[in-house]
């Protein structure tokens, strides 16, 4: 929100978002890129949508399709699933 004010956090001052913190794991609606795998194409790597579980490829990937499904749903925290530590990302913030 415009002009609310944050706390600042570690990272270079930059106010906390506030929708990582209420995301929770979800159960995934699939092993993988449902839309990949329809169409034989690969990923680079999966995000898992943490507001309904959608399972889609990363913005390294050449469909795109986890930056496809928040611009259809809103959704806005996603965790990446094949990097070894489980990073959450916010596309609004």
């Amino acid at each position: 929100m415009p002009g609310a004010s944050h706390p600042e956090n570690e990272r270079g001052g930059q106010p906390p978002c506030e929708h990582v913190p209420g995301a929770h794991l979800v159960k995934p609606h699939s092993v993988g890129c449902r839309q990949c795998l329809e169409r034989e194409d690969g990923w680079s790597e999966l995000w898992l949508c943490l507001s309904c579980g959608w399972t889609a490829c990363s913005n390294d990937s050449p469909n795109r399709h986890a930056m496809a499904h928040y611009e259809e749903t809103d959704h806005p925290v996603a965790v990446g699933l094949e990097s070894g530590r489980r990073v959450r990302w916010c596309y609004i913030h």
